[in-house]
């Protein structure tokens, strides 16, 4: 009985591993053309967005959370996330790059 609970516990924990490194995606570095604070959208020039499968390009997005725009700039170097969500490009996860 121990071998088969240690054997379901070792598959359980094995196949949690994916899913924690799927969800730690990089920060892609990028920096700020123009900020829409109503809009609650940006222009980024970027490198390449691995999860996106995306070549580095300059483009709009919409942000997530509004709060991260607070204290940037146009000029900006910055990092950060995007993933697509429904037919949007939406940036989770944004901050300025020191």
């Amino acid at each position: 009985m121990k071998k088969i609970m240690m054997l379901l516990l070792m598959m359980f924990g094995l196949a949690a591993v994916p899913v924690v490194a799927s969800n730690h995606q990089a920060m892609t570095e990028g920096e700020l053309r123009k900020i829409d604070q109503t809009g609650q959208r940006v222009t980024l020039r970027h490198g390449p967005i691995d999860n996106l499968k995306m070549p580095p390009m300059t483009m709009v997005f919409k942000v997530e959370n509004a709060a991260d725009l607070e204290g940037l700039a146009a000029g900006d170097k910055v990092r950060f996330r995007a993933d697509k969500q429904g037919d949007s490009y939406v940036v989770t996860e944004l901050e300025k790059s020191e």
